[in-house]
């Protein structure tokens, strides 16, 4: 379990401000994560990588020369949000293109493409890598679907050592993807793992079992078996990654035929050096036999989960090039190989755009009303999250990670602030709604982070910040909010998420407003349609996001975030129950 932390909701920033405060000679500080301390060649590619916190060395542990140009970290487990993305990306801009690289999660996915359409706005040349490693995650003919685990490490330092090398962009997409391409990952786990905080960890296995397949969020493993000698668990991952060697190796191999291979035994968090050894000295002779020349063997922490009990190999498939930027120096906190020569420190402040207070454009002051209502609305929101956390988490730990309870939470409270702030200064409506949106992106990351914040942007494009609003404007409001949705993160009816709640309700909302009726009861009868749907998704599998490689377990249990939909749209419909008239409170007419 984590035990040393001081606020569990302040821990990802208190870890970063104490790396950066040890790790000054590498890195220095920007809103969303690091960059490097030290200047580079002008004109150069940028890799900038990422993804949630609570798997150090990865990310901030690859920053440095010879490695990526800057990570941005969300919080523990999840996703950082476009916002933070695109903060890390506009400091680590060398002038050369950014190449966003990050593990193959819905979360990352979203956020990732987001900061890389803004980047492309100004001007900026912007690709991405999806590592997709993981060979427990998907079958080979649904290679794209698989997730990024220990394999980050394998894609980021070649296109890395591309990008010093003076590598165009193209090129070095085009190594970046050969990286990935031929690289295989394969984990167990024997414990789950415990965030701070938490009195349990995100899920568990029986004694004397292990389970297989793992991720790097605690997702539960595909299967169970008893727990081996570490002879046998080599033999297990050895076995396993040999059956899927990537097209392609045979004509990539340098002369005499010999096939090389990068062996990578990750640690998760608690298996010891020493353990990792044993297994690993199996690991070697198996490779051997198998006709395999081990080169530059890595054991040891590299990629993750907090306190899990577990670990994972990966075979990188050489061919010559790639061996030569796998072998290229590069000097980071946590990863270093050959001389480097050092660079210059940086000399140019980076303003952070995040620090810098947004105008509060003008509004009428119907719409400063209704972004008081707003405000309400999202603190009926907070409450319930808050009240209902630890069971959003239970629920998301049978077939996810179990984080969604902790993410909600984050992204509501910066909602809420962000919100306060707003009214205070005047806002109206409408740009309540977008920096309490941008907040809960920002925030709470993840999948469900991006998709409230847009949710809310939304429906403040509805409201505007002039008129006061109607029925027909609020309803209008949640149908932009599921059509976005849908757009964005291409999930529908049916695929086990919150739009098996969000589209029901939206029709009913819709339908009792054309019929006459109030926002109260309109919201209210809509609300009931969304509590049933909710409890619909059960009997559904999910054909979306983590959950997906693990559907069978989720039958019989609800969706996490169709469960927290439901519970915020009933929470905002009480507040509609009551309105304030000359500093009384009444009952609406409903």
């Amino acid at each position: 379990m984590t035990r040393l932390f001081n606020d569990p909701a302040a821990f990802a920033d208190e870890m970063i401000e104490g790396f950066v405060a040890s790790h000054s000679r590498w890195v220095r500080r920007v809103s969303g994560g690091v960059v490097r301390n030290t200047r580079s060649t002008p004109g150069t590619v940028a890799l900038v990588i990422g993804g949630g916190s609570g798997h150090y060395p990865a990310f901030a542990g690859l920053v440095g020369q010879g490695l990526a140009r800057g990570a941005a970290m969300g919080n523990l487990f999840a996703s950082p949000s476009a916002q933070q993305i695109y903060t890390v990306a506009k400091a680590a801009s060398n002038g050369g293109g950014v190449l966003l690289g990050y593990g193959n999660y819905a979360g990352d996915v979203l956020h990732f493409n987001q900061a890389q359409a803004r980047l492309r706005a100004e001007g900026i040349d912007c690709r991405s890598i999806a590592v997709t490693d993981d060979v427990s995650s998907a079958p080979p003919a649904e290679h794209a679907k698989r997730r990024g685990i220990a394999g980050d490490l394998t894609v980021f330092k070649v296109a890395a050592a591309a990008a010093e090398a003076g590598y165009t962009m193209d090129q070095t997409v085009e190594i970046a993807e050969r990286a990935n391409h031929r690289t295989r990952s394969f984990g167990v786990a024997f414990s789950g793992c415990t965030l701070p905080g938490a009195d349990r960890p995100l899920f568990s296995v029986p004694e004397g079992r292990m389970a297989v397949g793992m991720g790097i969020h605690g997702e539960p493993g595909i299967g169970e078996t008893g727990v081996p000698t570490a002879d046998e668990l080599a033999e297990l991952l050895v076995a396993k990654l040999l059956t899927e060697i990537p097209d392609g190796v045979e004509g990539g191999m340098a002369s005499g035929g010999t096939r090389r291979v990068v062996p990578i035994l990750n640690g998760l968090g608690s298996v010891k050096y020493e353990e990792l050894f044993v297994v690993y000295r199996r690991v070697a002779q198996l490779l051997a036999e198998a006709g395999l020349e081990a080169v530059d063997p890595q054991v040891g922490e590299l990629v993750t989960s907090f306190d899990m009990a577990g670990t994972s190999l990966t075979l990188f498939w050489l061919d010559d090039e790639l061996e030569s930027l796998w072998h290229a120096p590069a000097d980071a906190p946590a990863f270093r190989r050959g001389a480097v020569t050092a660079a210059a420190l940086e000399a140019t402040d980076y303003t952070d755009l995040a620090e810098i207070e947004a105008a509060i454009p003008d509004a009428s002051d119907e719409s400063r009303a209704t972004a008081a209502r707003v405000l309400a609305a999202l603190g009926a929101a907070k409450d319930v999250v808050d009240a209902n956390a630890e069971e959003l988490g239970r629920i998301d730990a049978v077939a996810g990670d179990g984080d969604h309870g902790i993410g909600m939470e984050r992204g509501v409270r910066a909602a809420v602030d962000a919100a306060a702030a707003a009214v205070a200064r005047g806002a109206g409506a409408a740009t309540t709604l977008h920096l309490a949106g941008d907040a809960w992106a920002d925030k709470a990351g993840g999948t469900s982070g991006a998709l409230w914040g847009m949710a809310l942007r939304a429906v403040g494009d509805a409201l505007g910040n002039t008129a006061a609003p109607d029925a027909g404007a609020v309803a209008a409001g949640v149908a932009r909010a599921a059509a976005a949705i849908m757009d964005f993160g291409k999930a529908a009816p049916g695929d086990k998420t919150l739009v098996d709640v969000l589209v029901p309700f939206r029709d009913a909302l819709a339908g009792g407003v054309d019929a006459g009726g109030s926002l109260t009861k309109a919201w209210g009868a809509a609300a009931t349609v969304a509590q049933q749907a909710a409890e619909d998704t059960a009997q559904l599998l999910p054909l979306m996001g983590r959950a997906r490689p693990h559907a069978e377990k989720s039958l019989g249990t609800p969706d996490a975030g169709a469960v927290s939909m439901a519970l915020i749209v009933r929470a905002i419909h009480n507040t509609l129950l009551e309105e304030t008239v000359e500093g009384k409170t009444v009952k609406e007419n409903a």
